[in-house]
C-alpha cells in the first residue's frame, strides 16, 4: 500500500471504531441477497435475480436517533429528475443545517474534523467547518446536460437521481434504499459480482447490487449497509478533502475497499461510493 493510503486507512479505522450508531447485521437488520443480478439495462423482470425485497427486517427504533432523524428529514427535499431545477425552501435550508449540527457532535465527525484541521484542510472554527461541509455537500450545481442548478453532492449520493427518467444515477445510501423499498418504489434485482470481486455476504457492511427505482434502472450500485449517516459523511468528506485522486484505497475492519470520489469543479462532491475489493482476515 502506498503511504498516504495507509494513513487514510488508519483514519477510516478510527471512524469505524467510533461509529457508535452503526447497526449490527442479523440483530438490528437483516438482508436477503438471493440471486446474482443479470447484465440487463432494462427494467423488465425476466432478468430479475431476486423475487423478494433486499431488506427482510430493520429495527426502525434506530431511526429515532438524532442523526438518523435529521438525515431522513432531508430525503424528501429533492426533485429526482436531473434537468429539473431544485427549488430550495427556507425550511429545507434549516433542515440541512440541523443535520450538520447533529452530525458535527458525533465522535466520527469530531475525529474527521480534528484530522482535517491538523492537515490544514478545514477551519478549526466549528461554524466555518459547517459552512465548508455545506458547500461541499449541499450547494447546488448544474449536472451534465443541464443549464440550471439541478443537483448537489448530497442529493446525488444519498438520495439518488434519474437521468432521462430511465437511468438511476447516484443513490448510494442504504437508508434511502430501505425506505424506498418499503414504499414499493424499489425493486431489488440481485447482487452484482464480477470475476475479481468477492462474494457478497449478508453479515458484511458493503454490497454491490442492481435495482430499479421508480421507472429507472441502476445497473450496478455499491453501498455501505447498516452504517450511520455520520460515518459516511465523515468518510466521504475525508476522501474528498485529503485526496486529489478520484479513487483511494483504504483498508479497515474486515474490508479492502476503494473509495471512488469524483469532484465537481473541485468545490463540490460529484459522486462518491465504496467498491469492495476483498475481505481482510480478522486481526
Amino acid at each position: 500500500m502506498i503511504e498516504s493510503d495507509r494513513e487514510l486507512s488508519a483514519m477510516v479505522q478510527e471512524l469505524w471504531d467510533n461509529d457508535i450508531n452503526r447497526l449490527q447485521p442479523g440483530k438490528d437488520y437483516r438482508i436477503s441477497l438471493q440471486g446474482k443480478a443479470g447484465d440487463s439495462m432494462s427494467i423488465n423482470d425476466n432478468n430479475d435475480g431476486a423475487g423478494y425485497p433486499l431488506f427482510t427486517f430493520v429495527d426502525e427504533n434506530i431511526f429515532k436517533k438524532e442523526t438518523f432523524l435529521a438525515f431522513i428529514s432531508l430525503l424528501d427535499n429533492y426533485e429526482s429528475d436531473t434537468g429539473e431545477p431544485e427549488i430550495v425552501t427556507p425550511e429545507e435550508v434549516a433542515e440541512n443545517h440541523k443535520f450538520l449540527d447533529s452530525i458535527i457532535q458525533t465522535p466520527t465527525m469530531k475525529i474527521a474534523h480534528k484530522y482535517l484541521v491538523e492537515k490544514h484542510l478545514s477551519p478549526e472554527d466549528e461554524t466555518a467547518f459547517k459552512e465548508q461541509l455545506y458547500r461541499i455537500w449541499f450547494e447546488l450545481y448544474a449536472r451534465r446536460g443541464s443549464s440550471r442548478p439541478d443537483s448537489s453532492g448530497f442529493e446525488h449520493v444519498f438520495v439518488g437521481e434519474t437521468r432521462g427518467g430511465r437511468t438511476v444515477i447516484g443513490f448510494h445510501n442504504w437508508i434511502q434504499l430501505y425506505l424506498q423499498e418499503k414504499l414499493g418504489h424499489i425493486d431489488y434485482k440481485g447482487y452484482s459480482v464480477n470475476a475479481n470481486s468477492p462474494q457478497p455476504d449478508e453479515n458484511k457492511h458493503i454490497l454491490a447490487l442492481q435495482f430499479s427505482w421508480k421507472n429507472g434502472i441502476k445497473p450496478k450500485g455499491s453501498i455501505f449497509i447498516g452504517v450511520s449517516p455520520e460515518f459516511e459523511f465523515a468518510l466521504y468528506t475525508l476522501c474528498f478533502l485529503t485526496s486529489p485522486n478520484e479513487r483511494v484505497k483504504v483498508q479497515f475492519s474486515l474490508y479492502d475497499v476503494e473509495i471512488v470520489c469524483h469532484h465537481y469543479n473541485q468545490k463540490h462532491i460529484g459522486t462518491t461510493y465504496p467498491v469492495l475489493l476483498g475481505y481482510l482476515k480478522p486481526q
